[in-house]
Protein backbone atom coordinates (compact mmCIF):
# COMPACT_ATOMS: atom_id res chain seq x y z
CA UNK A 1 0.00 0.00 0.00
CA UNK A 2 1.03 3.61 -0.45
CA UNK A 3 1.00 6.38 2.12
CA UNK A 4 2.10 9.42 0.18
CA UNK A 5 5.63 8.72 -1.02
CA UNK A 6 6.03 5.76 1.36
CA UNK A 7 5.39 2.17 0.31
CA UNK A 8 4.17 -0.04 3.17
CA UNK A 9 3.92 -3.84 3.18
CA UNK A 10 3.74 -6.63 5.74
CA UNK A 11 6.27 -9.42 6.18
CA UNK A 12 5.96 -12.96 7.52
CA UNK A 13 7.46 -12.95 11.00
CA UNK A 14 5.79 -16.21 12.02
CA UNK A 15 2.27 -17.35 12.82
CA UNK A 16 0.96 -18.18 16.29
CA UNK A 17 -2.39 -19.20 17.77
CA UNK A 18 -2.97 -17.67 21.20
CA UNK A 19 -5.62 -18.30 23.84
CA UNK A 20 -8.71 -16.28 23.03
CA UNK A 21 -9.35 -15.48 26.68
CA UNK A 22 -5.88 -13.99 26.97
CA UNK A 23 -6.19 -11.94 23.78
CA UNK A 24 -9.58 -10.50 24.80
CA UNK A 25 -9.18 -10.40 28.57
CA UNK A 26 -12.46 -10.03 30.46
CA UNK A 27 -14.58 -9.82 27.30
CA UNK A 28 -16.94 -12.84 27.20
CA UNK A 29 -16.32 -15.35 24.43
CA UNK A 30 -19.85 -15.02 22.97
CA UNK A 31 -18.92 -11.41 22.14
CA UNK A 32 -15.37 -11.71 20.81
CA UNK A 33 -16.07 -14.94 18.89
CA UNK A 34 -18.39 -12.92 16.62
CA UNK A 35 -15.28 -11.09 15.45
CA UNK A 36 -12.62 -13.84 15.31
CA UNK A 37 -13.18 -17.59 15.37
CA UNK A 38 -11.36 -19.83 17.84
CA UNK A 39 -10.15 -23.38 17.22
CA UNK A 40 -10.93 -26.44 19.37
CA UNK A 41 -8.27 -25.34 21.87
CA UNK A 42 -9.89 -21.90 22.22
CA UNK A 43 -6.93 -20.38 20.36
CA UNK A 44 -7.31 -17.59 17.83
CA UNK A 45 -4.91 -16.95 14.94
CA UNK A 46 -2.28 -14.35 15.78
CA UNK A 47 0.17 -13.67 12.96
CA UNK A 48 3.26 -11.61 13.61
CA UNK A 49 3.57 -9.29 10.62
CA UNK A 50 6.59 -6.96 10.77
CA UNK A 51 5.76 -3.83 8.81
CA UNK A 52 8.13 -2.74 6.04
CA UNK A 53 8.20 0.95 5.17
CA UNK A 54 10.19 1.97 2.12
CA UNK A 55 10.99 5.64 1.64
CA UNK A 56 12.99 7.17 -1.16
CA UNK A 57 16.23 6.50 0.73
CA UNK A 58 15.55 4.20 3.71
CA UNK A 59 14.20 0.74 4.45
CA UNK A 60 12.42 0.70 7.80
CA UNK A 61 10.89 -2.21 9.71
CA UNK A 62 8.44 -2.15 12.62
CA UNK A 63 8.92 -5.08 15.03
CA UNK A 64 10.54 -8.36 14.04
CA UNK A 65 8.38 -11.46 14.59
CA UNK A 66 9.19 -14.68 16.45
CA UNK A 67 12.44 -15.54 14.69
CA UNK A 68 13.74 -18.98 13.87
CA UNK A 69 15.04 -21.76 16.10
CA UNK A 70 14.71 -19.78 19.33
CA UNK A 71 11.46 -21.18 20.72
CA UNK A 72 11.49 -24.48 22.61
CA UNK A 73 9.23 -27.36 21.62
CA UNK A 74 7.00 -26.50 24.57
CA UNK A 75 6.76 -22.86 23.50
CA UNK A 76 6.03 -23.83 19.91
CA UNK A 77 3.20 -26.02 21.16
CA UNK A 78 1.79 -23.62 23.77
CA UNK A 79 1.82 -20.66 21.41
CA UNK A 80 0.30 -22.71 18.59
CA UNK A 81 3.09 -21.84 16.16
CA UNK A 82 2.17 -23.00 12.67
CA UNK A 83 5.28 -21.48 11.14
CA UNK A 84 8.31 -19.61 12.40
CA UNK A 85 9.62 -16.53 10.65
CA UNK A 86 9.99 -16.34 6.87
CA UNK A 87 11.31 -12.80 7.11
CA UNK A 88 14.24 -13.26 4.73
CA UNK A 89 11.96 -14.78 2.09
CA UNK A 90 9.49 -11.92 2.55
CA UNK A 91 12.23 -9.35 2.11
CA UNK A 92 13.37 -11.05 -1.07
CA UNK A 93 9.95 -10.26 -2.53
CA UNK A 94 11.07 -6.62 -2.42
CA UNK A 95 14.66 -7.35 -3.57
CA UNK A 96 15.95 -6.78 -0.04
CA UNK A 97 17.93 -8.64 2.58
CA UNK A 98 18.08 -8.06 6.32
CA UNK A 99 21.32 -6.17 5.76
CA UNK A 100 19.39 -3.61 3.70
CA UNK A 101 17.23 -2.55 6.67
CA UNK A 102 18.36 0.88 7.86
CA UNK A 103 16.02 1.46 10.81
CA UNK A 104 14.22 -0.89 13.22
CA UNK A 105 11.32 0.58 15.23
CA UNK A 106 10.27 -1.48 18.26
CA UNK A 107 6.79 -0.79 19.64
CA UNK A 108 7.75 -2.95 22.63
CA UNK A 109 9.99 -5.91 23.42
CA UNK A 110 7.60 -8.81 24.11
CA UNK A 111 8.85 -12.09 22.67
CA UNK A 112 6.41 -12.13 19.75
CA UNK A 113 7.77 -8.77 18.60
CA UNK A 114 11.44 -9.00 19.54
CA UNK A 115 12.59 -12.60 19.01
CA UNK A 116 13.39 -11.77 15.40
CA UNK A 117 15.99 -9.19 16.49
CA UNK A 118 18.70 -11.83 16.85
CA UNK A 119 19.61 -15.28 15.60
CA UNK A 120 20.40 -18.28 17.81
CA UNK A 121 23.92 -16.96 18.43
CA UNK A 122 22.70 -13.54 19.59
CA UNK A 123 23.86 -11.82 16.44
CA UNK A 124 21.79 -8.93 15.14
CA UNK A 125 19.50 -9.99 12.31
CA UNK A 126 19.61 -6.40 11.00
CA UNK A 127 23.33 -5.65 11.33
CA UNK A 128 23.29 -2.22 9.70
CA UNK A 129 20.16 -0.84 11.33
CA UNK A 130 19.67 1.74 14.04
CA UNK A 131 17.20 0.33 16.59
CA UNK A 132 14.74 2.75 18.25
CA UNK A 133 13.30 1.60 21.62
CA UNK A 134 11.50 3.57 24.32
CA UNK A 135 13.80 3.93 27.36
CA UNK A 136 11.46 2.42 30.00
CA UNK A 137 10.83 -0.52 27.68
CA UNK A 138 14.54 -1.03 27.12
CA UNK A 139 15.28 -0.89 30.85
CA UNK A 140 12.61 -3.46 31.71
CA UNK A 141 13.67 -5.67 28.83
CA UNK A 142 17.19 -5.78 30.27
CA UNK A 143 15.95 -6.12 33.87
CA UNK A 144 12.52 -7.80 33.80
CA UNK A 145 10.40 -8.19 36.91
CA UNK A 146 8.73 -11.35 38.19
CA UNK A 147 5.86 -10.93 35.69
CA UNK A 148 7.62 -9.52 32.65
CA UNK A 149 10.46 -12.05 32.60
CA UNK A 150 7.97 -14.45 30.99
CA UNK A 151 8.03 -12.34 27.83
CA UNK A 152 11.26 -10.28 28.02
CA UNK A 153 13.72 -13.00 27.06
CA UNK A 154 17.46 -12.68 27.55
CA UNK A 155 17.99 -14.69 24.34
CA UNK A 156 16.61 -11.67 22.48
CA UNK A 157 19.45 -9.49 23.71
CA UNK A 158 22.35 -9.31 21.30
CA UNK A 159 25.05 -7.32 19.63
CA UNK A 160 22.60 -4.72 18.30
CA UNK A 161 22.83 -3.01 21.71
CA UNK A 162 25.42 -0.52 20.52
CA UNK A 163 22.98 0.62 17.83
CA UNK A 164 20.04 1.30 20.15
CA UNK A 165 18.61 4.81 20.33
CA UNK A 166 16.46 5.37 23.41
CA UNK A 167 13.77 8.01 23.80
CA UNK A 168 11.37 8.99 26.57
CA UNK A 169 8.14 10.50 25.22
CA UNK A 170 8.39 10.96 21.46
CA UNK A 171 10.92 10.70 18.66
CA UNK A 172 10.93 11.05 14.87
CA UNK A 173 13.41 8.53 13.44
CA UNK A 174 12.61 9.70 9.91
CA UNK A 175 10.72 12.73 8.55
CA UNK A 176 7.00 11.94 8.73
CA UNK A 177 7.41 8.95 11.07
CA UNK A 178 6.91 9.47 14.82
CA UNK A 179 7.05 7.07 17.76
CA UNK A 180 4.89 8.06 20.75
CA UNK A 181 5.07 6.49 24.19
CA UNK A 182 1.67 5.30 25.45
CA UNK A 183 2.32 2.62 28.05
CA UNK A 184 -0.60 0.32 28.74
CA UNK A 185 0.27 -2.99 27.16
CA UNK A 186 3.69 -2.60 28.73
CA UNK A 187 5.30 0.25 30.62
CA UNK A 188 7.23 1.41 27.56
CA UNK A 189 4.75 0.51 24.83
CA UNK A 190 4.64 2.96 21.92
CA UNK A 191 2.57 3.67 18.82
CA UNK A 192 3.85 4.88 15.45
CA UNK A 193 2.32 7.49 13.14
CA UNK A 194 3.25 7.74 9.47
CA UNK A 195 2.50 10.82 7.34
CA UNK A 196 3.43 11.72 3.77
CA UNK A 197 1.80 14.10 1.30
CA UNK A 198 -1.37 14.41 3.42
CA UNK A 199 -1.80 10.63 3.62
CA UNK A 200 -1.71 9.22 7.15
CA UNK A 201 -1.39 5.85 8.87
CA UNK A 202 -0.97 4.72 12.45
CA UNK A 203 0.24 1.51 14.00
CA UNK A 204 -1.16 1.30 17.53
CA UNK A 205 0.59 -2.02 18.14
CA UNK A 206 -0.80 -4.09 21.01
CA UNK A 207 -3.20 -1.57 22.54
CA UNK A 208 -5.19 -2.06 19.29
CA UNK A 209 -3.82 -5.42 18.11
CA UNK A 210 -6.68 -6.45 15.79
CA UNK A 211 -9.70 -4.78 14.23
CA UNK A 212 -11.81 -6.67 16.80
CA UNK A 213 -10.26 -4.58 19.61
CA UNK A 214 -11.76 -1.29 18.41
CA UNK A 215 -13.89 -1.00 21.55
CA UNK A 216 -11.77 0.93 24.04
CA UNK A 217 -12.64 -1.52 26.83
CA UNK A 218 -11.46 -4.57 24.89
CA UNK A 219 -7.85 -4.98 26.01
CA UNK A 220 -5.76 -8.10 26.38
CA UNK A 221 -5.04 -10.00 29.58
CA UNK A 222 -1.38 -9.45 28.74
CA UNK A 223 -1.69 -5.69 29.31
CA UNK A 224 0.34 -4.75 32.37
CA UNK A 225 -1.58 -1.48 32.79
CA UNK A 226 -5.03 -2.05 31.25
CA UNK A 227 -6.52 1.26 32.39
CA UNK A 228 -3.69 3.06 30.62
CA UNK A 229 -4.46 1.07 27.46
CA UNK A 230 -8.11 2.05 27.72
CA UNK A 231 -7.23 5.69 28.28
CA UNK A 232 -4.85 5.81 25.30
CA UNK A 233 -7.39 4.10 23.05
CA UNK A 234 -10.01 6.63 24.11
CA UNK A 235 -7.54 9.42 23.39
CA UNK A 236 -6.37 8.28 19.98
CA UNK A 237 -8.74 5.96 18.11
CA UNK A 238 -11.59 8.43 17.54
CA UNK A 239 -9.08 11.16 16.70
CA UNK A 240 -7.31 9.05 14.10
CA UNK A 241 -10.61 7.96 12.54
CA UNK A 242 -11.78 11.56 12.21
CA UNK A 243 -8.45 12.49 10.63
CA UNK A 244 -8.77 9.71 8.03
CA UNK A 245 -5.83 7.57 9.14
CA UNK A 246 -5.15 4.07 7.97
CA UNK A 247 -4.80 1.66 10.92
CA UNK A 248 -2.00 -0.87 10.43
CA UNK A 249 -2.04 -4.23 12.22
CA UNK A 250 0.72 -6.63 13.26
CA UNK A 251 -1.50 -9.36 14.74
CA UNK A 252 -4.74 -9.24 12.79
CA UNK A 253 -5.47 -12.56 11.01
CA UNK A 254 -7.50 -10.87 8.25
CA UNK A 255 -6.54 -7.24 7.83
CA UNK A 256 -3.20 -5.56 7.29
CA UNK A 257 -4.76 -2.10 7.14
CA UNK A 258 -8.22 -0.58 7.48
CA UNK A 259 -9.95 2.78 7.38
CA UNK A 260 -13.07 3.48 9.41
CA UNK A 261 -15.99 5.70 8.48
CA UNK A 262 -15.94 8.81 10.67
CA UNK A 263 -19.67 8.71 11.38
CA UNK A 264 -20.37 5.08 12.37
CA UNK A 265 -16.74 3.94 12.68
CA UNK A 266 -17.26 0.86 10.53
CA UNK A 267 -14.61 -0.42 8.13
CA UNK A 268 -14.92 1.28 4.73
CA UNK A 269 -11.53 0.41 3.14
CA UNK A 270 -9.08 -2.38 3.77
CA UNK A 271 -5.99 -4.30 2.73
CA UNK A 272 -6.55 -7.99 3.44
CA UNK A 273 -3.61 -10.26 4.25
CA UNK A 274 -3.06 -13.50 2.39
CA UNK A 275 -3.26 -16.72 4.39
CA UNK A 276 0.18 -17.86 5.55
Amino acid sequence: MKVGQFTINYLDGGYTHMDGGAIFGVVPKPLWSRKINANEKNQIPQPTHPILIQTKDKNIIIDTGIGNGKLTEKQLRNYGVSNESHLEDSLQDYNLTAADIDIVLMTHMHFDHATGLTNEEGEAVFPNATHYIQSDEWDEFLNPNIRSKATYWSINQGNYKDKVVEYKDEISPYPGITMKHTGGHSNGHSIITIESENDKAVHMADIFPTHAHQNSLWVTAYDDYPMDSISEKEKYIHQFIKENYWFLYYHDPKYFAVKFDSSDEKIIEDFITRNI
